[in-house]
């Protein structure tokens, strides 16, 4: 079932379902238009787009008319028509896609209320299917090979940047799109920093090196942290990588079990560092959902059971502060009755 048709069966007592973002429209048409909206009623969908789009638009768009602006007949006087033609008298809306003036603009221009909707496009998004998947999936790979490559020109004497130059250049030779977000590469002391930023700091001989980085294949975004090693590691440094791995995979297992809340994955892999006696050194959650977003619903630490189909990243870390850190992510689907690991790069200790 397409996206649409899936959002229609959704609408319930509401005439139609307007967008403005591009995520959203992106969501139900499969077309990335930066400028524009759509609008999803019972039996009929629309595409509103400029002539920058329309002709890509139109032969990739697929159970939805698409509609191209003019000068002088904007969005919003084509939204106007729409609801005016099909006597819709009220619209859902996402409020948090909107700011507040947005928001009156858009009413404004559909003419009727618009009534908050925070539930059917996020509900849908939760749940991946097997095309959104695959994607997922086809952007993972492309992450895994630019690893491959850099992992094989790491050498002391390199900065973060110049390694992060590396990886965005080799996902972009292998397919991406882009970055799912700004990569993170760090090293030795900085490793401590979760969300470090990649700087002019030299690589040396015993450090560790952690890069969180993604690729976009469809819109679509992947995620994956490896920690490394140069040279060599201490007792130390090994036993935190060790517990990295143990409570990784110990969420893992646990994410397997089906309707399982995100708080019970977290406690499990934390459960996992504190018993090793750095529990006060894993500070975030256990992962998030991706998809079109790098953080997106569902949450994979709170209170709420994950749904069927939901893609989220296992992410624990342990983080030594000024001196050194360890994360290692995957990216894990959750359907029938299973979590599958749809990341297949290796995550044993790798010493280059």
């Amino acid at each position: 079932m397409s996206h649409v048709k899936k959002i229609q069966a959704m609408l319930g007592e509401l005439p139609a379902l307007v967008m403005t973002d591009a995520v959203s429209i992106r969501y139900a048409s499969g077309f990335h238009i930066d400028d524009g909206a759509a609008v999803i009623a019972k039996d009929k969908a629309w595409v509103v787009t400029d002539s920058r789009y329309v002709e890509a638009a139109t032969a990739a768009i697929k159970d939805m008319q698409v509609l191209c602006t003019s000068r002088g007949h904007g969005v919003d006087a084509i939204l106007g028509e729409i609801f005016a033609e099909n006597g819709f008298d009220r619209a859902g809306a996402m409020p948090d896609r909107l700011t507040h003036s947005q928001w009156q603009w858009l009413e404004k221009a559909v003419g009727v209320p618009l009534v908050e909707d925070k539930t059917i496009l996020y509900t849908l998004r939760a749940g991946k299917d097997r095309e959104e998947v695959d994607c997922i999936v086809a952007a993972q790979r492309i992450a895994e090979k630019a690893l491959d490559e850099v992992l094989g020109l790491i050498r002391p004497g390199m900065t973060e940047k110049e390694i992060t130059a590396e990886l965005v250049y080799r996902m972009y030779k292998h397919g991406s799109e882009g970055n799912s977000f700004d990569p993170i590469v760090v090293t030795g002391a900085k490793s401590s920093m979760p969300h470090g930023v990649p700087g002019d700091n030299i690589v040396k001989d015993g450090d560790f090196i952690t890069m969180d980085f993604g690729a976009l294949y469809n819109g679509y975004c992947s995620d994956m942290t490896r920690t490394v090693a140069v040279g060599h590691v201490t007792d130390e440094m090994r036993k935190v990588y060790d517990t990295v791995l143990a409570a990784q995979l110990a969420g893992i297992e646990a994410a397997g079990r089906p309707g399982i809340p995100g708080r019970e994955i977290h406690a499990a892999a934390a459960k996992v560092i504190a018993d090793a006696g750095y529990g006060e050194y894993f500070g975030h959650g256990f992962g998030h959902g991706l998809g079109l977003e790098i953080h997106e619903q569902p949450g994979a630490s709170g209170d709420k059971p994950l749904p069927e189909g939901a893609v989220i990243s296992a992410e624990p870390g342990i983080y030594l502060p000024g001196r050194f850190g360890v994360r290692i992510e995957d990216m894990l689907w959750l359907h029938d009755g299973r979590a599958e690991n749809l990341t297949k790069a290796p995550k044993e200790l790798i010493i280059l």
